[in-house]
């Protein structure tokens, strides 16, 4: 092996250990920070580098590519490119930082209306969550960028609101994100209540109960909705006792038909074994059920049901829910009776 390294001036990283690098190449895109770079040893043709729309890909280097043309076809995706120099970027930064824009593509309308609300502050540590005010109203709300979601879910909570779930205020599709603007609910997550410390049993089945009665109502909707990602960050729990369940971005249609989810999704520990390819079946409202056993354990432990069960009538319970057989584990209607009546017994 060669003792001569070579580097990328903008992250560092080794580019002589990058799968496929060569240095005879005239361009390579750094697999550390992604970022473009020009083998100033080659004599290129155009000072012009020109990526396909759709897949990123070089066309500069595909045959047959020719910038004089107006159109040409990537041969790697096979999306057809304009080749417009009104639209090039000064430097790769430049790029880089428009294919990032959250706003690309939106319509002057919508930008208008987006206007109208004011950054508080950012609530999530990725910066896809921010707190905002409506500047003329002074209402408070929060704002989402999500680059994983189906927007016909978004729409059907917008136009029918779920009690217990915060009201969709509006929709703004971007060449990037959907962005969403949503009731802003007071109040702790459960994540920021287990740093206070585990849950009494009593208020954990409460909380429990009141997530089983949305859920009922999620399920049983003419076209059911899987919620898919039920845990603490998820669940927020005001002063007054009531319970909302936030972010639909990774909730799904049910299909009775499918025999597996097109894409697996979920948070590691609470979701079930369906929604990550090892079920029998694809998610179905049983895979709610399931992280909300895992949920309740881990209120009242602190901790998942592998590292520590909870104690006395409730394990059986919890273990129904997480039962790897979909169709023996609870409805939501069926938990809530049953967490109804260990209460009283206890």
């Amino acid at each position: 092996m060669s003792d001569y390294y070579e580097f990328c001036p903008n992250c560092d990283a080794n580019l002589t250990l990058q799968r496929g690098y060569d240095n005879n190449l005239p361009y390579w895109v750094c697999l550390g920070c992604g970022q473009m770079l020009i083998n100033p040893d080659m004599d290129n043709e155009s000072d012009i580098i020109w990526r396909c729309d759709k897949c990123g890909a070089l066309l500069n280097i595909q045959e047959g590519f020719d910038e004089e043309s107006e159109v040409f076809v990537c041969r790697k995706c096979g999306f057809e490119n304009k080749l417009d120099e009104s639209n090039l970027y000064e430097s790769e930064d430049e790029r880089i930082m428009d294919s990032n824009n959250p706003y690309k593509g939106l319509s002057d309308d919508a930008i208008l209306e987006l206007s109208q609300y004011k950054d508080i502050r950012v609530v999530s540590d990725k910066g896809n969550v921010v707190l905002i005010e409506d500047i003329e109203k002074g209402h408070i709300y929060i704002k989402k960028f999500l680059e994983t979601y189906d927007r016909s879910i978004y729409e059907y909570f917008m136009n029918n609101p779920i009690k217990g779930m915060p009201r969709i205020i509006s929709l703004y599709e971007s060449n990037n994100c959907l962005i969403v603007i949503e009731e802003y609910i007071l109040g702790k997550t459960l994540e920021e209540k287990l740093e206070e410390g585990c849950m009494s049993m009593e208020l954990a089945l409460d909380v429990a109960k009141k997530l089983c009665v949305i859920l009922n109502v999620l399920h049983n909707l003419n076209r059911p909705i899987i919620h898919r990602d039920i845990k603490p960050s998820n669940v927020i729990l005001c002063e007054n006792g009531d319970v909302y369940l936030l972010d639909v971005n990774v909730a799904k249609w049910y299909e009775s038909d499918k025999c597996n989810d097109t894409r697996y999704l979920g948070t590691m520990n609470f979701a079930a074994p369906e929604q990550v390819g090892y079920g029998f079946t694809s998610s179905s409202e049983k895979s709610d059920i399931y992280a909300l056993g895992v949920l309740i354990n881990v209120l009242i432990t602190g901790a998942f049901p592998k590292e520590k069960r909870v104690e006395g009538s409730l394990w059986p319970v919890i273990e129904k829910c997480m039962s790897l057989e979909a169709d023996k584990r609870y409805t939501a209607m069926e938990l809530l009776k049953t967490l109804e009546e260990i209460e009283h017994f206890e």
